[in-house]
């Protein structure tokens, strides 16, 4: 075996027992390598921070937004349907009836009065 062999090897660093000789300490040297590394690593970090805040809260703006726009979605759905039922000619005959007491000509209106107390109103919403 060469002396360079001998000199570089990991068993060569250490001792018999397993251990560095006394010479070197047990710290971790930082090279300029890795210095650069660290200080690259730091930047990118620091430099992520603001656009990751911003989609985050981009995100949730959106999430906002879906709910908002699925909420109007059934609204818009409701107020088709009521749309559809007050083109209906029987509920119209009806409405007319019970909210604003028309009558077919010929026919005579009766508007009952509960003894009492005072007439309830139909509900025309």
């Amino acid at each position: 075996m060469s002396a360079r062999a001998t000199a570089t090897s990991p068993a060569a660093a250490r001792g018999k027992d397993g251990h560095r000789p006394s010479g070197r300490s047990g710290r971790v040297r930082l090279t300029p390598r890795a210095s650069i590394l660290l200080v690259a690593i730091f930047l990118v970090g620091v430099f992520a921070v603001a656009p990751m805040r911003a989609y985050l809260v981009q995100r949730s703006e959106l999430q906002g937004l879906q709910r908002q726009a699925d909420q109007l979605q059934e609204q818009n759905t409701e107020l088709e349907r009521r749309i559809a039922d007050l083109n209906d000619p029987s509920t119209l005959e009806r409405l007319a009836r019970e909210c604003l007491g028309m009558v077919n000509p010929g026919e005579i209106a009766f508007v009952p009065i509960p003894k009492g107390r005072a007439p309830t109103l139909p509900d025309c919403g």
